[in-house]
């Protein structure tokens, strides 16, 4: 029972962390972010209740880069591998999700079958670490990177490296913010500046474009033959 009571209240303190996060960057850090420095004053406290947040937030859909936000926040710059880890570690379940069902969705769905497929020719041609690394620089939601690899077969390890590759410079930007949650309590709200995610998305864009392509003209030989 003590267990479980544990378990318990490290999630419930996770909920409060990553809400917290959550609307310090919605709104003003001022008013919020002073109730976590207690959980801050505990490293391993404060490491227990980031790796509850971390297992929990693929059912809540927040944003990965709330993780690296709350290792800033916790550890400075030193939490940069522990917001990296974690952003890594959140993205399985639903990439296993992904694997567990994509067998099921192509029987019963032509559309899943063509979706699947053109994910693996893509995923074939640009290699799994490119693809996922790549995808992962780009502004879309990372549970939809994850399902994406999971559905078109990218294997586990490409999937850790890839992970961690394109979620680094997210991870980067989010520490950075946990960081300076101190110095602009004062007011103001927690942003992303447009700046840091254009060249990102750029670089993403780049890195695709060749698969793309070769994935699309080999697509369309059957049909020009």
């Amino acid at each position: 029972m003590t267990g479980r009571s544990g378990l318990v209240g490290y999630a419930l303190a996770a909920l409060g962390l990553g809400a917290s996060v959550a609307v310090a960057w919605a709104v003003s850090p001022a008013a919020v972010l002073g109730r976590l420095s207690w959980l801050a004053d505990d490293p391993l406290r404060f490491g227990a209740v980031v790796l509850a947040l971390t297992a929990i937030r693929p059912l809540l859909a927040w944003p990965t880069t709330l993780l690296a936000v709350a290792a800033g926040f916790g550890y400075g710059w030193a939490g940069l591998p522990v917001g990296v880890a974690a952003m890594v570690v959140t993205a399985l379940p639903p990439y296993w999700l992904a694997r567990a069902g994509s067998v099921r969705a192509r029987e019963d769905s032509q559309i899943a079958e063509r979706l699947c497929g053109a994910g693996e020719r893509f995923a074939d041609a640009a290699g799994g670490v490119r693809a996922v690394a790549a995808t992962r620089l780009l502004p879309v939601p990372s549970d939809a990177v994850s399902i994406a690899a999971g559905g078109s077969g990218v294997r586990l390890r490409p999937l850790l490296a890839g992970t961690a590759l394109g979620e680094l410079p997210w991870a980067v930007v989010g520490v950075a913010i946990g960081v300076s949650a101190d110095r602009i309590a004062a007011g103001g709200a927690l942003t992303v500046d447009p700046t840091v995610v254009v060249p990102m998305a750029g670089l993403g864009l780049l890195l695709l474009a060749g698969p793309l392509y070769r994935t699309l003209i080999n697509d369309r030989s059957p049909a020009a033959a």
